[in-house]
Formats: structure tokens, sequence, C-alpha cells
């Protein structure tokens, strides 16, 4: 579970058995559970709403735990005093089924199975990975996305990734004036952007970055991209292929998402870290 940390827990049911697990958890009940890497981005993203007008922020439990074992979870969120009122456990089965259904814009699991189905069914989700949580005093929610494969589709990077540097440079440029499609992340910046036309952009809770290995002149597309959707980024980073760790740290991001695991390796070493098992780079 992204939320808490159940990494012994996980491992009583990899060596005991589903039944020990079982008993396990009912016997510890009553123990809060240690936070786990996305615990301050989900703390953050509900303290929106107290910034909001209407409460437009919720946070839902998609859980592979029964009802019976994941009252140590309810338990724990109660006295980490999070607002989380809804949950669905599925005793073993995958949860990504119920996203649709309670109109999840953003889907986090530490299993990569239900990761790839929920984005196979075209939602935005990423596998959490365990390392390094936020640790930054910043009140402000911030947010870092990779373009091609993330936000954007992965046309490009499969030029790139077929033909080269120079064939992608060159399509970028014959297509500067031409949108890329969506990615998976597109519906979920969508959102972000939402939220943040509620307030003045000087006054903005949430504050979103592109930290992408592309740079000059594949940059344009980006923009030209973004501005016929409509959409706001705060801040954009073309890279050019430098390890963006540093830089994610720098902007203070309270999770990035990315497509590509050397990319991720390097931010989950400063911040919490998505990764988002999606398009031509995850196809082997």
């Amino acid at each position: 579970m992204a939320l808490f940390d159940l990494v012994e827990s996980n491992q009583v049911f990899e060596t005991e058995g589903k039944e020990a697990y079982c008993a396990y958890q009912i016997e510890r009940e009553d123990e809060s559970l240690t936070p786990g890497v996305a615990y301050p981005l989900v703390k953050k993203l509900l303290g929106l709403n107290t910034r909001l007008p209407n409460e437009l922020v919720e946070v839902i439990l998609l859980s592979r735990n029964s009802a019976d074992t994941g009252l140590r979870v309810f338990n724990s969120i109660r006295e980490h005093g999070l607002d989380i009122k809804r949950a669905a456990f599925t005793s073993g089965e995958t949860p990504f089924g119920y996203i649709p259904a309670f109109e999840i814009d953003l889907f986090l699991s530490t299993s990569s199975d239900d990761v790839r189905k929920a984005l196979e069914s075209g939602h935005a989700a990423a596998t959490i990975l365990s390392g390094k949580g936020s640790d930054t005093d910043n009140e402000q929610l911030r947010i870092a996305f990779d373009g091609d494969a993330v936000i954007f589709s992965d046309e490009s990077e499969r030029i790139f990734k077929e033909k080269g540097l120079d064939a992608f440079t060159e399509n970028e440029l014959q297509s500067a004036k031409q949108p890329m499609t969506g990615g998976p992340f597109k519906s979920f910046l969508a959102a972000l952007h939402g939220l943040q036309s509620q307030f003045s952009e000087a006054e903005s809770p949430v504050r979103t970055a592109l930290v992408t290995a592309r740079s000059a002149p594949a940059h344009e597309r980006v923009v030209r991209t973004l501005r016929s959707w409509g959409i706001r980024i705060d801040e954009a980073l073309f890279l050019g292929g430098l390890p963006k760790g540093e830089f994610l740290k720098s902007f203070g991001a309270d999770i990035f998402f990315d497509d590509q695991a050397m990319h991720c390796e390097s931010a989950n070493e400063h911040v919490a870290t998505g990764h988002v098992p999606h398009g031509v780079a995850n196809e082997d």
C-alpha cells in the first residue's frame, strides 16, 4: 500500500501465507501503521480542501486487503487524522476495476500489475517506488511530470527509440505547430489545472512542473501543445538528457511521474516517484 508502510506485514504474507497475514493484522488492528511514501502527498492533497470554497479533493482507498484485515488501515487513517471516508477492500483481487465507478483521476499503487491494467484501461496510474518521500516544509502541493508517454503520447519517443536523435529532432521541427495527442496523465494535469483556476497564480496552493529530457529545438512543440489544450504548466525544465533528480529536489516536488526506469531511479533518490509503465520504453 502506498499510503502506509506495510513492508513488514507483506513479509508475513510472503513467508507464512494469507492466514498468517490475516491473523497478524487482526492482532495488531489497534496499532497504528506508520506513514508510507505517498503519505505526505495524500496529506497535502486533502489539505487543499481547507483552501477551496467546496471540497473538491477526495482520496479513496483501494486495497487488496479484506474488510477484516482492512480495519487496521481505517484505524490508522483515523489516528493520523486523514479525512478518508470511502474505500474498496477486494480480498486479494485487483481493485483497479473500481476506478471508473469512483471517478478516480489518479490511481497510485505499489502493485505494478494493477497499475498496468489501469493504464491499459485509459486511467492515469503509477507505481509508487519505495524510497525517499517528500521532506519539504513547503505547504504548497508541487507535482512534476515527464512529458513523452506521460503528459503526451509516446509518438515522438517512438521515433527517437526507432530512428535516433536526429530523426526525432527533425520530426519535432517539422511538427512544431502540430499539437501532440495526450498521454495517460493529460486528464490528471487538466484536473490540477481546474483546481489552480480557483485561485490567482500567485496564491495557488498547487504548482506544477514539466521536467523533460527534451532540449531546444524540440521544446517548441511542447509549449504549443500545452497552449492548444488550454492547460497551464507553472515551470518547464528542458534538461537535454541531464539526470533529473537534483532538479526535482530544487523544485521541491511532492511526487514526480516518469515512464523511464532510469529517470525514476535518479528522481527517487530525492523525491517520491511514480513509475508510469506506459509507452515504447516499457514494451519489453
